[in-house]
């Protein structure tokens, strides 16, 4: 595994686990951004795989929450 891909994976269980424990989190790109310090098209890649994973929901006003609550 590569330190970049490990990096990620490192991340992806932290969105994971800050949607999980504050249940009606609802965050804009530029939020998300801030919240875990990352570039927008880091961001932006990390949001759209848990999007396609069905871990989160694109809302139609541009935030991103837990699928299941959408």
């Amino acid at each position: 595994m590569t330190v970049r891909c490990f990096q990620r994976e490192t991340l992806i269980r932290r969105v994971r686990s800050e949607y999980r424990e504050m249940p009606g989190l609802k965050l804009t790109l530029p939020q998300a951004q801030r919240l875990w310090a990352l570039d927008e098209p880091t961001c932006q890649s990390l949001l759209h795989s848990l999007v396609d994973d069905g871990f989160l929901a694109h809302a139609r006003d541009g935030s991103y929450v837990r699928a299941e609550s959408y």
